[in-house]
């Protein structure tokens, strides 16, 4: 992953595990990107490229208060409370209309920490969530 990308309160994978960021750091000596990550069980620090991303999935999207609206052979459309927010799971191989739609717009976010950041830049806040369940991977 590449470090520019994450911020507090991202979740990454850490050896099949769901991870907080809780800190990201840069080593002195090193000069290497470290990020302390922590769950309801853990909480210490690994080097940055260490972690994983997080595919978005339909479970994730139902955590995040995303509800389905629409299934076809084609697409699966979730929405939000905001109407102006969508994302769609396209089931074709071409994968045209997949991703995230933001008042019509296609944004490519494929991880929950793409849209743990596209949601906070737009609201101010982190999106809210039912339970991440920190100490499983779910995805």
């Amino acid at each position: 992953m590449n470090v520019a990308d994450l911020k507090i309160k991202n979740l990454v994978e850490y050896k099949n595990q769901i991870y907080n960021i809780t800190e990201i750091f840069q080593d002195n000596n090193e000069k290497d990107y470290f990020v302390k990550i922590e769950n309801d069980i853990h909480s210490f620090s690994v080097p940055a490229d260490s972690i994983k991303p997080i595919q978005i999935t339909e479970e994730w999207l139902e955590k995040f208060g995303f509800l389905r609206t629409y299934i076809s052979d084609q697409r699966i459309r979730y929405e939000r409370p905001e109407t102006f927010i969508k994302y769609d799971i396209d089931l074709s191989s071409r994968k045209i209309v997949d991703g995230l739609k933001i008042y019509g717009n296609s944004i490519r976010c494929k991880y929950i920490h793409e849209f743990q950041n596209i949601f906070s830049c737009l609201f101010g806040k982190e999106p809210a969530s039912t339970s991440y369940g920190l100490v499983g991977t779910e995805s």
